[in-house]
């Protein structure tokens, strides 16, 4: 059993390097987090009193 809790440990700590790598050499390989940016507008009404 505590061989197999330490594999899992292995791997994660393996998937965690892994995603920091993408992470950071992603936009090398072509990879792109940037958000769209697109400018909403939406007219709001105010209904006073």
């Amino acid at each position: 059993m505590f061989r197999l809790i330490k594999w899992l440990f292995y791997l994660a700590i393996l998937a965690f390097i892994a995603l920091v790598g993408y992470a950071y050499l992603g936009p090398f390989f072509g990879a792109d987090f940037t958000p769209p940016v697109n400018e909403i507008r939406q007219d709001i009404i105010l209904e006073t009193g």
